[in-house]
C-alpha cells in the first residue's frame, strides 16, 4: 500500500489555487498514468480533513465528532493498493506520485494478512 501524506496542496485549498497551471496540469496527468498502471489500484482522493466526520462508539451507540481525529501538520491525501514483487518496486511506483515531489511523501506499507 502506498499513502500519501504531507505538506503537498491539497485541491479546493488556498495552497492549490496558487500552484502554477502547468504545475497543476503536470500533477494530474501524473495521477492519470498511475491510474493506467495494472498493478495500481488507486482510491479516489480524500476531503480536506476539516470536513471529516469522527465516528466512535460509547454504550454501543455511535457518537459523531467534526474532524479531523488527529491534530498534525501533515494530512493523508490518499491511498492506493499496488502489487509489487519487492520493496524496490513498491518504491519505484510511489516515487511516481505526484505528491512526493510537490512537498510531501509517499509512504511504503507491506499489507499482513490476519488470518
Amino acid at each position: 500500500m502506498v499513502i500519501y501524506h504531507g505538506n503537498a496542496p491539497l485541491p479546493g485549498t488556498p495552497e492549490a489555487e496558487r500552484m502554477p497551471e502547468e504545475d497543476k496540469k503536470a500533477a494530474f496527468a501524473d495521477y492519470a498514468a498511475l491510474a493506467e498502471i495494472e498493478n495500481w489500484s488507486g482510491a479516489p482522493p480524500m476531503g480536506l480533513p476539516q470536513n471529516a466526520t469522527i465516528v466512535t462508539v460509547t454504550d454501543g451507540a455511535p457518537v459523531l465528532t467534526d474532524g479531523p481525529w488527529l491534530d498534525i501538520r501533515h494530512t493523508v491525501g490518499g491511498f492506493a493498493v499496488v502489487e509489487a514483487p519487492d520493496l524496490d518496486a513498491a518504491v519505484a511506483l510511489a516515487a511516481q506520485v505526484p505528491r512526493a515531489r510537490l512537498g510531501g511523501a509517499v509512504e511504503v506499507r507491506p499489507s499482513v494478512s490476519l488470518f
